[in-house]
């Protein structure tokens, strides 16, 4: 039996299926960031000194400015990735599957460069000594920012899928491919979004 509404929008949310789908699953996650950036202002605005002092008597307050430049380098990087995901999915409405290729390598590439970048900024820290247990705001930092991370790397498995294996679906099934790609970009863009929130929570109102 034929699956209904896998391109067909329909009548009662003039949504295709997949696009109501990852609407809702989006919506889990904003209730899961969500909860985790009040958690970060409830402790924030409890705190006599933000970012605290560490058991070693140490702040993370210097640490971070040293690290905002490379947060700005990945602000700017992930920025790019949402307009090569838009550009990717037009290519498909245009019917270029070349062009497709190269925005989409150029997306999950741009991802590659922003976990490498977060992974040197991991080590840095690591290195001078701020790890999770060192203060409340380190705890928070490597939680907030490794879930995002997670994303990330969710993001990278899923559109190398639809570069490779997955792109075979265009032969068959162009319109229900091209859906598949503004799903998978839907999604890019809200993990985009959730770092333009963390990016000044973390880095810059300190």
């Amino acid at each position: 039996m034929e699956i209904p509404y896998n391109v067909e929008l329909r009548e009662d949310t003039g949504l295709y299926n997949s696009k109501l789908g990852i609407w809702l699953f989006l919506a889990s996650e904003i209730m899961l960031f969500g909860g985790l950036f009040s958690a970060y202002i409830l402790l924030r605005t409890g705190a006599p000194v933000w970012p605290p002092i560490g058991a070693d008597g140490h702040s993370v307050l210097h640490m971070l400015k040293e690290t905002v430049p490379h947060a700005t380098f990945n602000t700017v990087v992930l920025i790019f990735s949402s307009v090569t995901m838009v550009m990717s999915w037009v290519s498909l409405k245009q019917k270029d599957l070349s062009k497709y290729k190269i925005y989409m390598g150029t997306t999950i590439l741009c991802a590659f460069i922003f976990l490498v970048v977060k992974y040197f900024e991991y080590s840095h820290k690591i290195h001078e000594g701020f790890v999770p247990s060192h203060d409340t705001y380190m705890a928070l930092y490597f939680t907030l920012t490794g879930l995002h991370g997670l994303h990330i790397i969710g993001g990278i498995i899923v559109l190398t899928y639809l570069l490779g294996p997955g792109i075979g679906m265009w032969n068959t099934e162009p319109d229900r491919f091209t859906n598949r790609i503004e799903v998978v970009g839907l999604y890019w863009h809200f993990v985009d979004l959730v770092w333009i929130f963390l990016f000044p929570t973390l880095y810059l109102l300190n």
